[in-house]
């Protein structure tokens, strides 16, 4: 007998199941209740859809990152939070990684699965950014979460294809991505003053 507060993770964690057994394209709400042991009805009030509970199993790696940044300093450049905060995540995903893979290459075969799945994006990657005491807002944040997520994005195909448990090409890979992104960020503060003077 599952616990009424243990149910969300429950059935995230069946549904992840299924798709890295199964594959998630051809998966229905019905398939992922009877697995569970649940009523249908009982899965359709906590995620009414499957992208439904792609959301809720967002949510959950987001609180995760979230507890695990809290009490650490903010002394250390924003670059080096970043990658932190990445990495926490990806650990956050790694008992999930052969389900996302599958996931991952059905969403794509989707359009409308991938338009939720890039908004379930934006939302995490501006998580992530507060995570690592980034503001998210406003026209600077918009910016931030478009490129965390490019470099999100980019780190997952090397992350999906690593098999080393220490994962040296997905991190050497990340700070790579990052140290671009933070040139260009770099770049764009000294030309903005000149810009103001014009």
């Amino acid at each position: 007998m599952v616990k009424k507060a243990d149910i969300p993770k429950h059935i995230v964690d069946t549904a992840m199941n299924l798709a890295r057994d199964e594959g998630w394209r051809d998966l229905s709400l019905a398939d992922i209740a009877a697995a569970a042991k649940l009523p249908l009805s009982q899965v359709y009030g906590v995620y009414s859809s499957k992208q439904a509970i792609l959301g809720g199993f967002n949510r959950m790696v987001d609180a995760q990152v979230i507890a695990d940044e809290e009490g650490e300093s903010s002394e250390e450049p924003a670059k080096d939070r970043l990658f932190d905060v990445v990495m926490r995540r990806l650990d956050a995903l790694a008992p999930y990684k052969e389900a996302l893979a599958v996931i991952a290459q059905d969403q794509m075969r989707d359009p409308l699965a991938a338009a939720c799945s890039a908004k379930r994006l934006s939302r995490s990657m501006a998580t992530m950014l507060e995570a690592a005491q980034l503001s998210s807002d406003g026209f600077r944040g918009m910016v931030r979460v478009k490129a965390l997520s490019g470099v999100y994005l980019a780190t997952l195909k090397i992350w999906f294809k690593e098999e080393a448990e220490d994962l040296p090409k997905t991190m050497a890979a990340l700070d790579k991505y990052l140290t671009k992104v933070d040139g260009c960020a770099r770049r764009f503060e000294r030309k903005r003053p000149e810009a103001a003077a014009a």
